[in-house]
């Protein structure tokens, strides 16, 4: 069942959290791929400096943090890789939501051809993890770039999350919380624990 726009519409640590367990979807031509969500991260315009959209931030670029809950906003990070959020709260709130690392689940032979040019039996266990323990590993094998901003996930059918099939939800007990990846620059934020993932879960991007 794809997950409807109330889910997204409330606070991004909330919705970080609740979006751990469920599963991305995109269609790629006829195959469809799948993955569990298995790390997130929250940011929050309003008082977070790693945040795009800190203090009031408007440019073209970060136009889509403002937009309704559930659509995508999709940044480029050193000029040739990128990463996925989902936006949360109410449109004109700048909160949204980095996904962080996937477990495969459906359609990994094509997501091998994507990160690495061959075939799924030809990979290394370490290449197989890699598949897309990371925001821009994932970007790539699931075929997400910018052309995504914008996309509605809860009217899209080409991605959207879904609940898993037997509807298991990711108890606290659980969830780790921890501080956020690559954003040194955000003086206090830097301390804000506002990392969260599935204990144990070997596509955690770190731990």
């Amino acid at each position: 069942m794809k997950i409807s726009k109330d889910f997204y519409a409330r606070d991004a640590i909330t919705v970080s959290k609740e979006l751990l367990g469920k599963i991305l979807v995109r269609k790629v031509g006829e195959t469809f791929l799948k993955g569990i969500i298995v790390e997130t991260e929250a940011y929050i315009g309003a008082i977070d400096k790693a945040s795009h959209a800190y203090g009031g931030k408007m440019t073209e670029r970060v136009k889509p943090l403002y937009g309704p809950p559930g659509i995508v906003y999709v940044f480029s990070i050193y000029g040739m890789y990128h990463c996925f959020n989902i936006i949360t709260k109410e449109e004109g709130t700048a909160e949204g939501v980095l996904i962080r690392a996937i477990e495969p689940v459906d359609g990994i032979e094509e997501m091998a051809k994507r990160r690495f040019d061959k075939t799924i039996d030809s990979l290394t266990n370490a290449q197989v993890k890699a598949l897309t323990n990371g925001p821009s590993k994932l970007c790539i094998a699931f075929a997400i770039n910018k052309q995504d901003n914008w996309v509605d996930m809860t009217e899209s059918e080409e991605l959207y999350l879904e609940e898993p099939s037997d509807n298991k939800t990711i108890s606290d007990e659980d969830i780790v919380e921890t501080t956020r990846i690559g954003i040194d620059y955000a003086e206090e934020a830097v301390h804000f624990p506002w990392r969260f993932y599935i204990k144990d879960n070997k596509w955690v991007s770190k731990k």
